[in-house]
């Protein structure tokens, strides 16, 4: 999984960046100190894989991952160019969804390239240069598809739908909402366009406006105003005490979110709305060798799921031993729960389930 956090420059992105993968980005309070796109890969905190290395004795454990690149802050115009437009829609092509990290606080000392702060507009500002990307992207392979079309007849559909798609961003839309069926959908994903990727708002606050997940906040109300235009999920996030939490252990974290009142931490949270966004679980593998999760959409069945952990495996699928993780804990044991009758054997239209602790057989 790879979110692309974008946002106008000096809202917090590379703060946030930082605070959730320990990179050290450069963070400044001046537009455009990211010049470039900075990677990082953060483990998903799983409890469930440290309670079954113990009852595994493991000798690893390996959790989930997921890939934060931090893209150069955008500027009106940069879809066609300006600021360092070219090089943040090149970037932002290349990642599942996107975390549009919006300013959502009061600073004198931070640098505002906008008039005032005004989070409608920002978001606005951002929506339209994707938009005007893709209209430009279009553009130019209508004019290679019409010159294929001749002498293949099936790219008609697709000539159909770009000029379709072009007319719904030419009215101020993401493609995301245009109505489309399977097989124009499938046509549109191949397309690579900016404005179909989910998006995720994060509405960057205050410390003090954490408590109350932004109520007293007017800004934070534009920002799910915005969300909730574009089916999205939005959440809110200091970033600037979670650069400060990403300092602690993991024992002094908790005291410190506990003391704070809050229920989740900015990571914790943002892993939460990706999942939900973009369709994804987890199930387990477990044994003495290594335990360990793997992301997956929902409603991939057996064999396509053996495939995430080796293509042998997906080619020559046998059956999936499916044990629930609930079962495990509330039993003791892998023994107490085939004894139990509640280990299932499962063929190729078996759809694995969030928390499946599954052994995969094959032969090849």
């Amino acid at each position: 999984m790879k979110l692309g956090i974008v946002g106008l420059p000096n809202v917090g992105k590379s703060t946030l960046f930082n605070s959730m993968t320990k990179a050290g980005a450069e963070a400044t309070n001046y537009p455009f100190s990211t010049k470039d796109k900075n990677v990082g890969v953060v483990s998903i905190p799983d409890p469930r894989l440290g309670v079954l290395g113990e009852l595994y004795a493991t000798r690893k454990i390996t959790p989930a991952s997921i890939e934060f690149v931090d893209i150069a802050g955008l500027v009106r115009g940069a879809g066609r160019g300006e600021g360092l437009g070219n090089q943040f829609l090149a970037h932002i092509r290349e990642v599942d969804a996107i975390l549009h990290v919006v300013r959502c606080f009061d600073d004198d000392n931070v640098a505002h390239v906008g008039d005032g702060l005004d989070p409608a507009r920002d978001i606005e500002t951002i929506d339209f240069e994707l938009i005007f990307a893709d209209i430009d992207m279009l553009e130019r392979r209508e004019v290679k598809t019409q010159k294929q079309v001749k002498a293949d007849k099936g790219l008609e559909k697709e000539l159909i739908l770009i000029a379709r798609l072009k007319d719904h961003l030419e009215s101020g839309r993401r493609a995301a909402s245009l109505d489309m069926d399977e097989d124009e959908r499938a046509i549109a994903a191949g397309l690579n366009l900016l404005t179909l990727k989910p998006i995720i708002f994060a509405a960057n606050v205050n410390e003090d406006d954490l408590n109350d997940d932004g109520g007293k906040n007017p800004y934070v109300g534009q920002v799910k105003a915005a969300a909730l235009a574009e089916s999205a999920k939005a959440f809110v996030v200091c970033a600037q005490l979670e650069a400060e939490i990403s300092t602690l252990d993991d024992e002094e974290k908790q005291l410190f979110i506990d003391e704070l009142g809050i229920t989740l931490g900015g990571l914790d949270r943002l892993i939460e709305a990706a999942y939900d966004t973009l369709g994804l679980i987890s199930f387990l593998t477990a044994g003495q060798k290594e335990v360990r999760a793997w992301t997956i959409t929902k409603g991939t069945k057996a064999p396509r799921a053996a495939g995430k952990i080796h293509s042998d495996i997906e080619r020559g699928f046998i059956r999936a031993e499916i044990t629930k993780y609930q079962d495990l804990m509330r039993l003791g044991s892998e023994k107490a729960v085939k004894e139990q009758g509640l280990m299932r054997l499962e063929g190729k239209e078996y759809v694995i389930q969030e928390g499946d602790v599954v052994l995969f057989r094959f032969n090849v």
